[in-house]
């Protein structure tokens, strides 16, 4: 069932209510939009509406079906298939990202790693990484669609108008600048630092209260 229209914000919450329904134990076969809700933190009134939104099947007394609700939630966010994508930046939080195996479960296969000037042809798990030569020709012979952005900020934007002229769509971005793309290309931001920053300012206002 296609809804008539999503906030970003409701998206961002589908992949968090999927990650808890897997987490389950596989002796809870039906769980409910208030079980969700108490446990995520959130209000049971959103999860049910965000649950209705995308699930096909009706409620119960005693809850959905988390085994259906698992799978309207991978067809709504399109993990049935995985989408290529690649890394532009081997160092060690490109290589990380390279070999951490949990994002294929998120739809998201990524084939290879470039960099400017690549230390190593592989990863420890065996992914190849490339010299930046190489990436037009790789990108169009995978249909890759996704890039992600792991140089310094001051390499970042050249790195950002390469991937588009790739054919590039959508592009994860882990350097700390803002980049500059056409309208038809999606763009998520990662800001590590600020993020942490954020963490501590609510610590710091946390500790207050104690």
């Amino acid at each position: 069932m296609e809804p008539k229209y999503i906030s970003k914000t409701m998206l961002k919450r589908l992949p968090v209510y999927l990650d808890h329904l897997r987490t389950l134990p596989e002796s809870v076969s039906t769980v409910s939009a208030t079980t969700i809700a108490r446990n995520l933190g959130l209000g049971d009134v959103l999860v049910r509406k965000d649950l209705a939104q995308i699930s096909t099947e009706g409620r119960c007394r005693t809850g959905r079906s988390r085994e259906r609700l698992i799978q309207d939630l991978e067809n709504y966010l399109n993990l049935v298939t995985t989408t290529a994508s690649i890394i532009v930046g081997a160092g060690k939080l490109g290589q990380a990202l390279l070999d951490y195996s949990g994002f294929e479960e998120s739809g998201l296969s990524i084939l290879a790693g470039f960099d400017i000037r690549p230390t190593v042809s592989h990863t420890e798990s065996g992914k190849p990484i490339y010299p930046m030569n190489r990436l037009e020709s790789f990108c169009r012979n995978y249909d890759v669609r996704i890039g992600i952005i792991a140089v310094p900020d001051y390499q970042a934007q050249a790195v950002c108008d390469s991937l588009v002229a790739c054919g590039i769509r959508a592009i994860w971005n882990f350097a700390p600048v803002h980049l500059k793309t056409p309208d038809y290309v999606l763009v998520q931001n990662e800001n590590l630092a600020a993020s942490l920053t954020s963490l501590r300012l609510q610590l710091k206002e946390s500790l207050k209260t104690q």
